[in-house]
């Protein structure tokens, strides 16, 4: 996990505070305006609480690989992970770090104008000014040459990416790096998984790319696998 996350310290710029807060398996890395651990971890206890409680008494929920209904009076971040499953055709447990990301991204907006919550590579940002946010695509020659300009007009925004070659997530295909761009942390999350789970060879970037264009609310997606990369929508990327 060290090693994984190694990216951590590739920050270019000062003018945010960095710090990390954990409780169980949610491991998150921060910059705010200040130092906000006791507030962070706090709010990410108040997220998992529900959720926890929630797959105790629906395992399924926990253990789906495909969409599940969940009742209308379930817990809020239930509800939000479910309804990014949904839309990306995925289970809702494809969608938890983004979700744990922005609820505790947005708690922390009380405290901090500009915040940016990642969790195992599921970033929510909220910034007053362009931030680029690097790819981290394993072996891939694009690794760490790339990366994507994100605009001040679009914040709020999610940016998670799934990979079948980097990291622990649970993925069906072989992607180095799918990332997606929208205005929820979750279904990027969701939809991330989604487009990885369809990437076995390069020869599968443009089909993976042609169903991400039909999901509701993605602005936009690059995939690399191997020495090809592809793009759509929204999405500016730039050469480190």
């Amino acid at each position: 996990m060290n090693e994984v996350r190694s990216y951590r310290q590739l920050i270019r710029d000062n003018d945010l505070v960095s710090f990390t807060a954990t409780v169980k398996e949610s491991d998150l890395f921060i910059r705010a305006e200040r130092d906000l651990t006791a507030e962070a971890v706090a709010a990410i206890v108040e997220c998992r609480r529900p959720l926890e409680a929630y797959i105790r008494a629906h395992p399924l929920f926990l253990h789906s690989l495909k969409p599940v209904q969940v009742e209308d009076d379930a817990p809020g971040i239930v509800r939000v992970m479910a309804e990014a499953g949904q839309m990306a055709g995925v289970g809702p447990m494809a969608a938890v770090a983004g979700a744990i990301a922005e609820m505790v991204g947005r708690k922390l907006l009380r405290y901090s104008g500009e915040i940016i919550v990642e969790n195992g590579g599921d970033i929510f940002i909220q910034t007053q000014k362009k931030r680029l946010v690097g790819i981290y695509a394993g072996e891939s020659p694009f690794s760490g040459k790339m990366a994507i300009e994100l605009r001040p007009e679009l914040m709020p925004m999610g940016v998670c990416t799934s990979s079948g070659t980097v990291g622990p997530s649970f993925s069906m295909g072989m992607a180095d790096a799918a990332v997606v761009l929208s205005s929820s942390a979750a279904l990027s999350d969701a939809v991330a998984t989604a487009a990885g789970n369809l990437v076995k060879s390069e020869d599968d970037i443009q089909v993976a790319l042609e169903y991400i264009q039909k999901i509701n609310g993605v602005l936009g997606i690059a995939i690399i696998k191997g020495e090809k990369m592809g793009a759509w929508g929204d999405i500016n990327l730039l050469s480190l």
